[in-house]
């Protein structure tokens, strides 16, 4: 449930960068010279569609779904990467949402303890 949630909430924050940036583009830093300088509405786009299977597949999770869990660890992965290179134009959003990730990653893959009946 931990992990559902933080995918939920991960996804949405997601989704809203994603829409900040593809709305506004003069809300965030630009850094001259970037190794992984792009278009800021194309990595709008990018955290948007991201999110956006975050949060499908965190309600997948809720709804208890066994393909969840393998399609959140891999989603969780590729979003803590976007987020890594995103870190020049929100540094402190972008942290956050690594180690909501590295959450995420953790609770999907950690043993899970049957209740007793």
């Amino acid at each position: 449930m931990a992990a559902a949630f933080l995918m939920v909430f991960g996804g949405v924050m997601a989704v809203f960068e994603g829409i900040a940036a593809i709305a506004r583009d003069d809300v965030f830093v630009t850094t001259p010279n970037f190794t992984y300088s792009f278009s800021l509405t194309g990595w709008g786009w990018v955290h948007l569609i991201l999110g956006a299977l975050v949060v499908a597949a965190g309600l997948a999770l809720f709804k208890g779904a066994t393909w969840a869990r393998a399609v959140g660890v891999g989603l969780a992965g590729l979003s803590m990467i976007a987020h890594f290179v995103w870190l020049p134009y929100q540094p402190v959003w972008s942290i956050v949402l690594i180690v909501i990730d590295g959450f995420i990653i953790w609770a999907l893959c950690a043993p899970r303890r049957e209740s007793p009946a």
